[in-house]
């Protein structure tokens, strides 16, 4: 059965599976969705339109699904979605989407998103990601599976930070981040290639030779960045990896000011901050 503690309040048309637990002193809002084996520890917010897949950890004091800090926001039926594994932990804010983004907030599976931080509305957290301590993600940020965003870093909006990459503590990210790098700084910029992450993923030591030499290539050298994606686009039996990181290199050299995402914003005649 369900077990929500005597001092919560579930409001009436709020839908728990049977084995979902409910902690001390949380409120759960009218619109939400929770999924089996999900459990809220105390002082636990979840509201607005809200779905919660299952297995998910919310250990206390953190606030889910409230409305967007956007001056935009006109109270449209936008939404959070959340997937399945994920611990999300003390004080951590997670805004609803808004009409002038994609609609919905979404964090994926098996994250791990640690004290104080804040996801604003229309994120896009994929899977398997770390976002540590205090970390301050703005609207629109995106961030593909694998990552892992250090204590104390600063997103800017419209900023994707790639797959596998890694951000270096406290850095102010104002452009995206390549997949595979590590990137540190502020503002922020590739300083390597991420081998122990990818390690860890089993990524190949072939991969991880060629993602080193196409860093040194691509990155590290002198030579204009779009020169070196032609000519390295132009070589054969290319790793995936490394054909990821080219795609992604030169999504950022047309995005706005390294800003893939918000060039499609722009060339969509929706300029507002």
């Amino acid at each position: 059965m369900t077990s929500i503690h005597e001092t919560s309040f579930v409001a009436p048309g709020a839908e728990l599976d049977p084995d979902v637990v409910v902690g001390p002193f949380s409120y759960v809002g009218s619109r939400v969705r929770i999924a089996s084996g999900t459990r809220l520890g105390p002082h636990v917010t979840i509201q607005g339109r809200t779905t919660i897949g299952k297995d998910n950890h919310f250990v206390g004091q953190c606030a889910i699904g409230g409305l967007p800090q956007d001056l935009k926001y006109a109270g449209e039926e936008s939404a959070l979605v959340i997937g399945d594994g994920n611990v999300v932990r003390e004080f951590v804010t997670i805004n609803i989407g808004t009409a002038a983004g994609s609609w919905v907030t979404s964090l994926g599976d098996r994250n791990l998103i640690m004290a104080c931080a804040h996801v604003a509305h229309d994120c896009v957290i994929e899977d398997e990601i770390i976002i540590g301590n205090n970390v301050l993600l703005a609207g629109h940020v995106r961030i593909e599976s694998g990552a892992i965003v250090s204590g104390g870093v600063a997103v800017n909006h419209f900023v994707t930070i790639g797959t596998m990459a890694m951000v270096g503590g406290t850095a102010r990210v104002v452009q995206d981040t390549p997949p595979y790098m590590i990137s540190e700084g502020a503002p922020a910029r590739a300083r390597g290639v991420n081998s122990i992450g990818l390690r860890r993923k089993e990524v190949s030591r072939e991969a991880i030779s060629e993602l080193r030499d196409a860093f040194r290539r691509l990155i590290a050298d002198e030579a204009p960045t779009l020169l070196a994606i032609q000519e390295m686009e132009a070589e054969k039996n290319l790793q995936p990896e490394t054909k990821r990181l080219i795609s992604f290199l030169r999504d950022m050299e047309r995005g706005f000011q390294g800003r893939y995402r918000e060039s499609l914003r722009r060339s969509s005649g929706d300029v507002r901050a």
